[in-house]
């Protein structure tokens, strides 16, 4: 529990994680029946980019820095971005959000968020945090762990966040036992795998064992991968990616409209690109 993401806040790879978080909540909440979100691995859910952390490295520059003054979003990143407006309202850019506080913000009164945070130091920073939200209910403790007794949720409806820091080396094979053992009792609940992208075949390999989840039941998984950069050097971040298992039509309907227009802006070496594929099903 060495990451401190306070020192990558608002980078490139938030952005794309959380401008689709933003789209596929905003699918849940397209209906009027209740839903549950539950994210594994929260963080503390405000970040302070004038703080020392994100100083040291300024990597929101490259990331939130390049979308907030933009007139010329498209409309699916627009829910994203007006979040992060009104954190600023003075029109700087100083406070950043992380998964929960958006997760917390998209809640209507019948829904719940259930953010967990293992660290011992953060879990209190991310209860005070997300203090003024209704619904929340935060956990001290392994997501994976709070994950295997949450479902099947009573809403029957919702979405699973599982996004840790990859520090461990067994981390793929933790989500796929964690995601085997989930969707063996909720088959239906939507759920969003956020990876980092440094070798193109540890990515590969990921998608692969992805794609044999169809025998445990997964009828629906599609990939989407960002590259800033080409992957020349396999210790660098080079991009990111989601796998969504039983992906939100809002977010496959979103992808073709702005992934286009999000790499070109987010891109910080030439040949920046993105893909999207399926890994079980067709749609």
């Amino acid at each position: 529990m060495n990451y401190r993401h306070a020192f990558h806040a608002g980078n490139f790879a938030d952005v794309f994680k959380h401008a689709f978080l933003m789209m596929a909540l905003e699918t849940l909440r397209a209906k009027d029946k209740p839903f549950v979100v539950v994210d594994t691995h929260a963080g503390i859910g405000l970040y302070d980019l004038a703080g020392t952390e994100a100083g040291k490295t300024g990597e929101w520059e490259q990331g939130i820095g390049r979308l907030t003054g933009r007139d010329d979003l498209p409309q699916p990143l627009q829910p994203y971005v007006q979040a992060i407006r009104d954190l600023n309202p003075d029109g700087g850019l100083r406070w950043y959000p992380g998964s929960p506080w958006l997760e917390a913000k998209a809640l209507r009164q019948k829904d719940r968020l259930i953010a967990c945070e293992l660290h011992p130091e953060d879990a209190p920073a991310l209860d005070h945090n997300l203090r003024r939200f209704g619904g929340v209910r935060v956990e001290n403790a392994d997501g994976y762990a709070v994950l295997k007794g949450q479902v099947p949720p009573p809403e029957r409806r919702g979405l699973v966040l599982i996004d840790p820091p990859f520090e461990r080396t067994d981390e793929i094979d933790v989500i796929i036992r964690a995601l085997r053992s989930a969707v063996k009792r909720w088959a239906s609940g939507s759920y969003a795998i956020w990876y980092p992208i440094k070798d193109p075949a540890a990515t590969m390999a990921f998608h692969e064992a992805v794609a044999g989840l169809a025998a445990d039941g997964v009828t629906s998984a599609w990939a989407l991968d960002l590259m800033v950069r080409p992957p020349r050097w396999s210790d660098t971040l080079n991009g990111c990616g989601f796998v969504f298992i039983n992906p939100p039509w809002g977010v496959l309907k979103a992808a073709e409209a702005v992934m286009p227009w999000l790499t070109a802006v987010l891109e910080q070496q030439p040949g920046a690109r993105w893909t999207g594929r399926w890994l079980v099903g067709e749609g």
